[in-house]
């Protein structure tokens, strides 16, 4: 038997390929299913089956479409309610593959439908477990993302007491030497404390993972319920999505319309004045020269997440890129999580008609009070460390839907924890204040103001 882990850091996503005698079936599968194919073609094997733990609510899976490209077999609960071709698989359930078997275990609390795999080898030994969002290393999952999503609802502290007993009384009971492979790690929005490791055993977690160890339900619950991080606006829409199948990746995304690239103002005439533009050139690019109602939304680490925090599932927005490999790049990404269809026109950008003052931090040394501060980091990042005293906490997800909360009586300066952010909310609040007043992003410089405090 072979295991091997895919990674897509920007979503901290693991899926896994297993083979087995010629034989893969693959677990929680990533948007795009092209290194699948590769590593069955590297390894002369044909893709048997595919199984989803659960209908993800942080990316798009290619479960449909390989089944339609293989005929390989879909596996999930019949508590999904796909709307799929599929088989189901749950508790008592096994499947061979080549010379093993997966087996079926239900393991409901960060979602209804969650089950998890375990791995038994040629000589029936149980050797590793496909823990999707139920167990992470570190951490388990959250158990609030199921209200209002999926063929099935439940309170999340309905969830939360079903996730104590699926850990212990599913999981917990494995062999020690068990092997845990998590669909998630550092950096996911699906937990609120996973490790950076990216497998672990059974034995390890009981020792180390604090969901894991002695406490009745009331503080288990509590503990889970606790501090978990926003939702992200597309969350629900990829349950419903991933629950239906989403179309083939690179058919989809061969959809996207693309508009000359823009050089001058005079191209923008055919531009809709009322669709917001996400413009993902360097923030140095965007404040010298950007196009009105735009959004800098860099491209770089957690891009989808905050695509998907910011802009609403069903909203259409153009997308600006340097380059037209960049504008690839971006329309792959923006596929990940299923809004490929939202991009009206995509374009490479290379002048627009407007442009935003660069910040001269010292400035803000001399005298705080002479700005209003906009701190759009997380509720936690806040809580850990508030940096400005007096600065207004408007997280990001949330700005284009509070800027009416800022006062306009000085002017503004936006900061995050790390400078990547800031260029987003500062553009956004530049475009819904619509220049009444001076906007600044802080930008980098906010580490020199971190370390000072």
């Amino acid at each position: 038997m072979i295991i091997k882990q895919f990674e897509d850091k920007n979503l901290a996503h693991y899926s896994y390929a297993i083979l087995s005698k010629g034989e893969v079936a693959l677990i929680d599968p990533a948007r795009d299913p092209q290194p699948y194919y590769d590593f069955a073609t590297e390894n002369n094997a044909v893709i048997k089956s595919v199984i989803e733990t659960h209908p993800h609510a942080d990316f798009v899976s290619s479960h449909l479409e390989i089944h339609q490209t293989f005929k390989a077999e879909i596996y999930v609960s019949k508590l999904l309610g796909a709307e799929y071709e599929h088989k189901t698989f749950d508790d008592g359930d096994s499947m061979q593959l080549g010379n093993i078997q997966l087996k079926a275990i239900n393991t409901p609390g960060h979602s209804p439908d969650s089950i998890s795999i375990i791995a038994v080898d040629e000589e029936g030994q149980e050797k590793a477990v496909f823990t999707g969002d139920t167990l992470f290393i570190g951490d388990c999952g959250r158990p609030d993302l199921r209200e209002n999503a999926g063929a099935i609802t439940q309170t999340r502290e309905n969830l939360a007491k079903q996730m104590y007993h699926s850990l212990r009384n599913k999981l917990m009971t494995l062999p020690e030497d068990v092997l845990v492979y998590p669909a998630h790690g550092a950096g996911s929005l699906c937990g609120k404390g996973l490790s950076e490791k990216n497998s672990s055993t059974i034995g390890e977690e009981k020792k180390s993972n604090w969901s894991l160890q002695n406490m009745d339900e009331e503080m288990f619950v509590k503990e889970l319920l606790a501090d978990q991080p926003f939702i992200p606006k597309y969350f629900t829409f990829n349950v419903f999505l991933n629950k239906k199948g989403a179309e083939p990746y690179l058919q989809s995304i061969k959809k996207v319309k693309k508009h000359e690239p823009i050089f001058s103002s005079d191209q923008v005439n055919g531009l809709d004045p009322n669709v917001l533009i996400i413009d993902t050139r360097s923030q140095n690019d965007f404040k010298n020269s950007y196009l009105k109602n735009s959004i800098n939304l860099m491209k770089g680490t957690r891009f989808e997440t905050w695509l998907g925090s910011i802009i609403e599932p069903k909203e259409n927005f153009y997308l600006a890129a340097d380059s037209e490999t960049s504008l690839n790049e971006m329309i792959e990404k923006i596929a990940k999580i299923g809004y490929e269809n939202q991009i009206s026109l995509a374009f490479v950008l290379g002048h627009g008609s407007s442009s935003m003052k660069f910040f001269d931090s010292s400035e803000l040394k001399k005298n705080e009070d002479a700005y209003t501060i906009i701190d759009i980091r997380n509720h936690s990042e806040r809580k850990a460390n508030a940096i400005f005293a007096n600065a207004i906490h408007i997280p990001l997800h949330e700005l284009r839907e509070r800027t009416n909360e800022i006062p306009l009586d000085k002017s503004i300066v936006v900061h995050c924890e790390g400078g990547y952010r800031s260029a987003a909310g500062s553009s956004i609040i530049e475009t819904n204040l619509n220049k009444s007043v001076q906007v600044y992003d802080l930008s980098e410089d906010v580490l020199n103001f971190k370390k000072s405090r």
